[in-house]
């Protein structure tokens, strides 16, 4: 039976693991391979990595930093930071990762994307949209940590990646991030009404009863989430955590 993935989602900063809120102030809370093995042993469903400075900072992805991270994984890896050519996935996919994720080269070069599906699979291509909302209820679409919004309707860009070969498409709510409060329903509800292919949605929940809501409310559904993942307690300690496969049983099952 198809059920929801759940997706730890690690931030990445200068080869430290991070965390931030609403984009903001990034947090040192380890290393990422430590949080890998952790993971590992813990049954994930799928890994999502992104480096939050290498599109922004205009640079390479860190070869050598997913290659350790690959070499470690023992789930489904997505990486993402820094991809603006079809060379630069298809290296990072023989290096063993199974998905690689654009997010600004997607939106100032969206042929990328049919450039990449064409290479390494549309299965393999990820399309992350930052999304923040704004005074009026609607929402726009921001690159490079936030600090950019995109001229055009949300919407119209998500679809053009669909249209372009884009196998997934991932939401990161910017307002979320970090506050550990819930998923934007509304900006779930609003997606995935409009697309055909998988969403994974991120940013905002606080605890496993926040992926409940999400997987009962709109069934099949990748349910990623950074804090909760990593932090434990009101005092937020740095914990990695992830649900039991009796408790991940329990989220996918319906009443």
């Amino acid at each position: 039976m198809l059920r929801s993935r759940i997706i730890p989602c690690l931030l990445v900063r200068d080869k430290g693991l991070v965390k931030t809120v609403n984009f903001k102030n990034p947090k040192y809370v380890g290393d990422p391979i430590n949080a890998v093995k952790i993971f590992n042993e813990k049954l994930v469903d799928e890994l999502i990595v992104l480096d939050i400075d290498a599109s922004r900072d205009r640079r390479e992805p860190d070869y050598k930093m997913i290659e350790n991270l690959a070499a470690e994984c023992r789930m489904p890896f997505c990486y993402g930071g820094g991809i603006k050519t079809v060379e630069q996935a298809v290296r990072i996919s023989n290096l063993g990762v199974e998905k690689v994720a654009l997010s600004s080269s997607a939106i100032e070069a969206p042929e990328l994307i049919s450039d990449i599906a064409a290479a390494i699979g549309r299965q393999s291509v990820v399309v992350v949209f930052d999304v923040r909302k704004t005074l009026f209820g609607s929402y726009d679409a921001y690159l490079f940590n936030g600090s950019k919004k995109v001229k055009g309707d949300l919407l119209s860009l998500i679809k053009q990646a669909e249209h372009l070969g884009a196998g997934e498409i991932v939401i990161n709510s910017i307002d979320r991030d970090g506050k550990m409060a819930g998923y934007d329903e509304k900006l779930i509800r609003l997606v995935r009404d409009a697309i055909d292919i998988p969403l994974t949605i991120l940013g905002g929940a606080g605890s496993l009863d926040d992926i409940k809501t999400v997987i009962h409310e709109h069934k099949i559904i990748g349910v990623a989430a950074g804090s909760l993942f990593v932090f434990k307690g009101i005092y937020k300690a740095v914990l990695i955590n992830y649900p039991s496969v009796t408790e991940k049983k329990l989220l996918n099952t319906f009443d």
